[in-house]
């Protein structure tokens, strides 16, 4: 054997400890995801003093995520990812608790305020994908992002069903959601701990690598980055209507958290296998597969708005995400150089989450304040999708008719 070929297996063994380790991670810490995304645009539409600002506690979630990325990138570079992590965790229950607060005496801004701590969570979570391959080998990166967002599969599951357990275990709605969103935080805390990852802090005298500039005109970056964008905004565009437009078309409470449930199912339910369709037919072919899937959820959402065209939307909007995020995110691994890791991510995460932070803006606005009634509020969140999906496309025709880089 090799030393090169050992030393990619001792790395892996690493690797898939920590994989097993963030996996859980992912699991507990994000069932918030689906737990805030569901009575998200509820809570504010209770508290709100205009219904078009309905959503903006969820955008607020978004908006805190994107301006964390910059400096916890750095942060982590500096004092290891765990430490990030950690701080992720402390930022999510103190927002949660936050927000419990603010439902309990009726404070719109309050609920802001919880809701931007909250992104500090979603944000340091967004490099758990990227922890997943500090100690991997070339072959075995793709497969490491795509279990550790598996584990998003756990928390597809445990977030709806603690919204049905909490949503109306108080005399106040949501209080008690919030409130196990706060231990969601804490349990995850400990979890994290558990984690062995290489120093990140760079040696003294260690090539800087690229500046941002330089690293936003190499082609793979930038496609990464618009298509990790759009997979992402799409998602969030869409999903944070949805409850919205469920409990608006006469379906409950239950019915919204089903849907999400299927919603998120779909996001990880196929990173078992994504790794290895990346490895098989190449990053850029899944990841064309995504966001044909995307359009494909918005043409079922115009279909109708009957439950099963929810359902359905949602499903594929899950599963397009999947592709397209998790190929965005391995053609980003795979196109910079180690020294540039810490820049290259904190980019990426905070001009994902910045257009993300648009579209869920975006989605009150469409689903309450753009037509007569919640169909047209619909049907306009749907149609959004086209200049989004048409500038992805392009970018990714035009990366794929290009010569290989060296």
């Amino acid at each position: 054997m090799s030393i090169e070929t050992e030393s990619a297996l001792t790395d892996d063994r690493a690797a898939r400890r920590n994989v097993a380790v963030l996996v859980a991670a992912q699991a507990v810490i994000g069932s918030q995801m689906p737990m805030l995304f569901t009575i998200g645009g509820l809570a504010g539409q209770m508290l709100a003093p205009n219904a078009c600002l309905a959503t903006l506690p969820i955008s607020l979630i978004v908006f805190g995520s994107m301006t964390t990325a910059p400096w916890i990138s750095p942060f982590m570079a500096h004092s290891g990812r765990r430490a990030g992590f950690v701080a992720g965790c402390l930022g999510g229950a103190a927002g949660a608790l936050i927000g419990a607060w603010a439902i309990a005496i009726g404070s719109f801004p309050l609920l802001l305020v919880g809701s931007y701590l909250t992104g500090i969570y979603m944000s340091a979570q967004g490099f758990f994908r990227f922890a997943a391959t500090d100690r991997a080998s070339a072959e075995f990166r793709p497969r490491a992002i795509s279990y550790v967002m598996a584990g998003g599969l756990a928390s597809a599951i445990i977030g709806p069903q603690l919204v049905k357990i909490t949503a109306e275990a108080t005399a106040i709605p949501f209080i008690g959601t919030y409130l196990a969103a706060a231990a969601v935080n804490l349990v995850g805390l400990g979890l994290v701990m558990l984690l062995d990852l290489p120093p990140q802090a760079p040696t003294p005298g260690a090539p800087r690598g690229r500046s941002i500039g330089q690293l936003l005109r190499s082609p793979r970056i930038a496609v990464a980055i618009i298509c990790a964008m759009v997979s992402y905004a799409l998602m969030n565009l869409v999903m944070t209507s949805t409850p919205l437009a469920v409990v608006g078309c006469g379906f409950t409470r239950n019915n919204a958290a089903d849907v999400v449930t299927a919603h998120v199912l779909a996001m990880f339910v196929p990173s078992f296998f994504t790794g290895h369709l990346i490895a098989r037919f190449g990053v850029l072919k899944i990841m064309g597969i995504g966001l044909a899937i995307l359009a494909g959820a918005g043409v079922v959402g115009l279909a109708g708005v009957e439950l099963t065209n929810f359902f359905g939307a949602l499903i594929l909007l899950g599963l397009g995400w999947n592709f397209g995020f998790i190929g965005a995110t391995t053609l980003l691994a795979s196109s910079h150089r180690p020294e540039e890791r810490g820049r290259v991510q904190g980019l990426n995460d905070a001009i994902v989450f910045g257009c993300v932070t648009l579209a869920s803006l975006a989605s009150g606005g469409l689903m309450n304040c753009s037509g007569g009634d919640v169909v047209q509020g619909w049907d306009a969140v749907n149609l959004a999708m086209i200049p989004l999906l048409a500038l992805a496309g392009a970018s990714l025709i035009w990366l794929a008719m290009r010569p290989k880089e060296a």
